[in-house]
């Protein structure tokens, strides 16, 4: 067999769920809610960000940011595969994979350190309420958000690159539903054993380490809740944290499971099905936990539903 590398031919075969005809209507009606529900949710959270002024706080700006993130998330994958699911075309471009590849994965490690971020802030509310405003301030918010983006997408470019470096023989039947590492690997003939340690541990810095800080920052957290006298008091800090720490469990623990364990612990079905919770149903339910739990985002719904109701 000759070797080629991608460019060599027009594109890829997107074999997402092709073996289950049956099972394509379903997913196609059940994820077109789901992506409906993520446009409408993330959407009303950076919206009212930006009317409320309540809301102009470090807290809702770097929310903001990962309704961003989510929305942009989803919106790289889910077309595509609402298209793949309802055709008989199941084909990407290898442009398109290219840049479906780098945007995903770019959007994926941003939200792995803008999580971070979010404990820090979380951290700085609780355990420094009297110097908070002046530790967050809005420069520092600003530059550790544009941080998350930069060090995010620059991970991103370079597995992008060494993926698409590999020669591929011509293979282009990819059985996933998105363009992502691990199914790309497989169509490479060569040895990429070398790839698979340099994913591995990039994979424990992007996600081993967030969590690792996470949860020292939870730790101090939960020590300065408990010193507060007042039941009110400690029902309100857990309140406030409670929504980022869900948030952090649903994410990390799919992407842990995911990425950090042997590809032959599981089927390529399990690895469908797994990709489809963390592309498609935690960003929706992110944005759940972020308005159904929080107060201050259900209190701007409302000011604003009144103001509107008020002018007609």
């Amino acid at each position: 067999m000759d070797q080629k590398n991608g460019s060599s031919f027009t594109g890829f075969i997107l074999m997402g769920f092709s073996d289950r005809p049956q099972l394509e209507l379903v997913l196609f009606v059940v994820l077109l809610i789901f992506y409906i529900f993520t446009l409408l949710g993330n959407t009303t959270i950076i919206v009212l960000s930006q009317l409320d002024p309540h809301l102009h706080t470090p807290m809702y700006f770097f929310f903001s940011n990962l309704s961003f993130l989510d929305l942009c998330y989803t919106t790289s994958i889910v077309p595509q595969l609402l298209v793949n699911l309802r055709g008989t075309d199941k084909s990407i471009s290898y442009g398109g994979c290219v840049v479906q590849l780098h945007i995903s994965l770019g959007l994926g490690c941003t939200e792995c350190i803008l999580l971070v971020v979010m404990a820090f802030d979380r951290y700085a509310a609780v355990c420094k309420p009297l110097r908070y405003t002046v530790i967050m301030h809005p420069c520092l918010c600003a530059l550790m958000a544009s941080a998350s983006w930069l060090i995010g997408f620059a991970n991103s470019l370079l597995q992008t690159v060494l993926i698409f470096l590999l020669p591929l023989c011509g293979r282009n039947k990819l059985d996933h539903f998105l363009c992502e590492i691990s199914p790309l690997l497989k169509l490479a003939c060569v040895d990429t054993t070398v790839n698979e340690s340099e994913l591995f541990f990039v994979s424990v810095i992007i996600l081993l380490v967030p969590v690792a800080l996470i949860m020292f920052s939870y730790g101090q957290i939960v020590r300065a809740i408990l010193r507060i006298k007042s039941a009110a008091g400690q029902r309100k800090a857990f309140g406030t944290c409670g929504s980022h720490l869900i948030v952090v469990s649903l994410y990390y623990g799919t992407g842990i499971f995911a990425y950090l364990q042997p590809s032959n612990n599981y089927s390529q079905d399990q690895s469908k099905f797994i990709s489809l919770f963390y592309t498609i149903i935690t960003p929706m339910i992110n944005t759940l936990i972020y308005t159904l739990r929080n107060k201050d985002v259900k209190g701007a719904v409302k000011k604003v539903l009144w103001k509107d109701y008020e002018s007609t």
